[in-house]
Order: C-alpha cells, then sequence, then structure tokens
C-alpha cells in the first residue's frame, strides 16, 4: 500500500489500531453470548466490556509479545489480559484464532466495500451528468482504431454508465457473499462451543452466517470478491484508456483538465500528458494483480492451512486502497474532463463523408443491386476518398458525395437528391434517445 494512492477512509479502515478493536469486539461479544448460555459469570461479560471496551491497545506492546510467543492472537489476548485481569481467563472460551482473524477480515472487508461503494456512486453520478450534457455531440465512432460510423460522445458516456451500473451490481453481490462470520471453534466443528455464539457475534458485527466453515471461512468467497474488484479496476481502465486515445495531438477530441501551473514534462514545456488516466491503468494493474492469488488461496490443506494468510494480509488492504483512490480519480477526470465537439465533428469530416458508405450499400440493394456489387461499387469510391485523406492529410468536405454523384453506375439507381439526402448525420442520432432510455431508465 503507498500512501501516495491512499484515503484515509480506506486506509483507516486496514490500520492495526481498527484490526486490534474489532478483535476486542468479536471477543467481547461472544462472551456476552456465553454468559447467556451460563458458561461464564455475566459480570465477567460486563468486566470485559468495561474494561476493554475503554482500553487504548498498544500495538508496540502487542508487537513486543508477539516476537516472544510467534503468535498475534495470543499475543492480543496477553496484552488484552493485561487491562481486564482475572476475568481474562474466561476470553476466547471455544474460539480459535480463525474465528478471529476471518470473522474480523469480513467486517474489513465489509466496511471497506461501504467506501467503495461512495466512490461508485461518484463515478456514476459523473458519467451521468456529462452524458446528459453531450447526449447530441456527434463523434466519430472507431473499430480497430479505425473511423468507422458517427455516435454521440454522450452515448459513449452512457455506455459506461451501464457498465459502472452493472460493476456497482456485482460489488453488492461480492459484499454479501464475503461478510459472514465463523465462530464454529477448531476444526469447524462447535465441539466446544455453542452455535449460537456465532450467531450472536454476527448480528452484533452485521454479518451473516458461515453455513460450514472448515476452521476458515471457505475461500471462494475471497476469490469472488477479489476477482470483482478485479472487473471494476478493468471498467476503470477502459475508460482511462479511451480518455488516452482521445487525448492523443492527432486526435485532441477530449483532454484531462490541465490546471493554471500545471507542468506536463520536465524537458519539453509545450507537454500537456494524459497523466491521470495512465494512472488509473496502473492501479488496474494493481488491483488485478491480486485475483489469481485469491483463487490460488481457495485450495487449503484439509480443513485448513495459512498459506492464505499472508496474500490477504496483502491484498485486502492493497487492492480495496487503491481500487477506492483509482474510481475518485475517475470521478475526478470525468467531472473535469475538457471535451472539444467541433474537433470531433472536424475529424469525423477528414474522411470526406466515408462514414456514410452502409447507407449507400443498404439504399443499392433496396433498390434491387446485389449485395456483393453494391459493396464493390460503394468500396470503389470509398477508397479513391482514402487515397485522397492519406495523400493530403484530408479528403475534403463532401469527397465522397462528390464521387458518388458522377459514378453514373450509382446515378443510375439512385437520383442525385436521394444521394445527397444520405449525407444527413442526423441520421445517426436517431436512436440516442432509445438507447439514454435504457440506460438511464
Amino acid at each position: 500500500m503507498i500512501e501516495r494512492y491512499a484515503r484515509k477512509e480506506m486506509t483507516n479502515i486496514w490500520s492495526a489500531a481498527t484490526k486490534y478493536r474489532i478483535w476486542f469486539e468479536i471477543e467481547a461479544h461472544g462472551c456476552d453470548a456465553l454468559a447467556k448460555l451460563g458458561v461464564i459469570p455475566q459480570s465477567a461479560a460486563k468486566n470485559i466490556w468495561d474494561k476493554g471496551g475503554s482500553a487504548e491497545f498498544d500495538v508496540a506492546r502487542i508487537d513486543e509479545i508477539e516476537r516472544e510467543v510467534k503468535h498475534d492472537v495470543i499475543a492480543f489476548l496477553t496484552h488484552l489480559a493485561e487491562f481486564i485481569g482475572e476475568d481474562s481467563r474466561f476470553v476466547h472460551q471455544g474460539f480459535t484464532s480463525s474465528d478471529i482473524l476471518d470473522t474480523t477480515l469480513s467486517v474489513q472487508l465489509a466496511r471497506a466495500t461501504d467506501v467503495l461503494m461512495v466512490g461508485m456512486d461518484r463515478v456514476l453520478a459523473a458519467l451521468k451528468k456529462r452524458a446528459d450534457e453531450h447526449k447530441y455531440t456527434i463523434t466519430i465512432g472507431r473499430s480497430h482504431g479505425i473511423h468507422a460510423e458517427p455516435t454521440s460522445f454522450g452515448v459513449k458516456l452512457a455506455q459506461a454508465y451501464a457498465e459502472f451500473d452493472r460493476c456497482k451490481q456485482r460489488l453488492i453481490t461480492a459484499r454479501d457473499e464475503i461478510a459472514v462470520c465463523a465462530i464454529s471453534g477448531a476444526i469447524g466443528t462447535f465441539a466446544n462451543i455453542d452455535p449460537s455464539v456465532e450467531a450472536h457475534v454476527a448480528e452484533k458485527m452485521g454479518l451473516s452466517i458461515e453455513p460450514v466453515s472448515t476452521q476458515v471461512i471457505p475461500r471462494d468467497r475471497h476469490a469472488a470478491y477479489f476477482a470483482t474488484l478485479g472487473v471494476i479496476a478493468s471498467s476503470i481502465e477502459r475508460i482511462a484508456v479511451e480518455i488516452r486515445h482521445l487525448q492523443r495531438t492527432e486526435v485532441l477530441e477530449a483532454e484531462e483538465f490541465f490546471s493554471k501551473g500545471q507542468k506536463g514534462s520536465s524537458a519539453m514545456p509545450h507537454k500537456r500528458n494524459p497523466v491521470l488516466t495512465e494512472n488509473l491503468t496502473g492501479l488496474a494493474r494493481l488491483v488485478r494483480m491480486a485475483v489469481i492469488p485469491a483463487m490460488e488461496n481457495v485450495a487449503l490443506w484439509h480443513e485448513r492451512d495459512i498459506s492464505h494468510s499472508s496474500v490477504e494480509r496483502g491484498i485486502g488492504p492493497d487492492s480495496t486502497v487503491h481500487l477506492d483512490f483509482a474510481l475518485h480519480r475517475l470521478a475526478g477526470v470525468i467531472e473535469n474532463l475538457v471535451v472539444y465537439p467541433e474537433q470531433m465533428k472536424s475529424n469525423m469530416e477528414r474522411l470526406g463523408g466515408l462514414h456514410n458508405s452502409q447507407r449507400f450499400l443498404l439504399a443499392l440493394t433496396q433498390a434491387g443491386m446485389s449485395r456483393e456489387d453494391s459493396y464493390r461499387l460503394v468500396q470503389r469510391n470509398a477508397m479513391q476518398v482514402w487515397e485522397l485523406f492519406r495523400t493530403q492529410g484530408n479528403a475534403g468536405e463532401g469527397a465522397f458525395l462528390n464521387l458518388l454523384l458522377k459514378d453514373e453506375d450509382v446515378t443510375s439507381r439512385l437520383s442525385k437528391d436521394q444521394i445527397r439526402s444520405m449525407f444527413d448525420d442526423a441520421y445517426h442520432m436517431k436512436h440516442v434517445d432509445t438507447i439514454f432510455a435504457r440506460v438511464f431508465a
């Protein structure tokens, strides 16, 4: 976890102080349930809350104890006993370390998801606002990086909105799946602790119950969770890459906001680089980096081993911290994105109207010509326009129209008025409202 790419709202969840506070709450809620069953005295449960609840756990002291005992949970329990005194013997009755560690990880991941949801909602709000703003801003669509047919910049943003709306639903599902509690004791059989203790702790910690834990919560849940974060990261990168392409000098249809006093290069004062979206690509790689290790954590030996432990100590904070930062960075990029509609239209017109080629292909087939002959005829004229563009850098407005009007094979099938009517760009925008209704309904 790098502070440069971290927000306090998320890093606080993964701090040692927060972790130990959650450990205590799980133990103390468990004591309440044990007292209700008569396993430990009610007075002991109250004393544990009174003294432990107000305690400021000393991280350095716990680390000192762990260096001797070589066990993090025992180190914490030893430090806790220094606050509670004699009643500390009733703490951790029938529990095993995984009950504390796994349930704590569930709490942290659930809380982290709630923070991620704030960033997700900010991204969605930004996408919707800018999509509405550019609903009818015409721009060329590209396939394989090559001019295809027109779309609107608003539709491009609406597509991103729909994608992130799916990401939000996946995140909700992932939270539900990961927010589980396991207080089932050694090997998960409840031999030394009643299942009602687990139910009580789960309720108090805002978790559901793991139906069957083999001393650990099954790691397929975690694999699905981190895979979801990886998908969201990929969606972030998809938008980032699109913006980076649009900001290229030869395109310059949109660009990241460049603030007063900002510098683009230490050597070249003219540079305005897409540094934020490039950073988002890098952050996406970091988040996805956790997916394969999370998958590999699923196959533990028998009822448990700890091969997953070191992995999760890294990928838990790293993935959520980086994704949280990336979501807010992406939201800021979209909110402040500078869009150039005039450049979009200019770029589209550089190919002299070639984006209407399909209309002519279809019109000629409707006029009785075979598809093969129609394609050959339209392509014959289109390639001449391509050659003009290649040699001059701009085919010239109306180049495709002029060639078609002079082509007797075309004019024998279509009137000149019909040909001219097919260069109305509004044709490509006629179903924008339908798309928006589907996306934003």
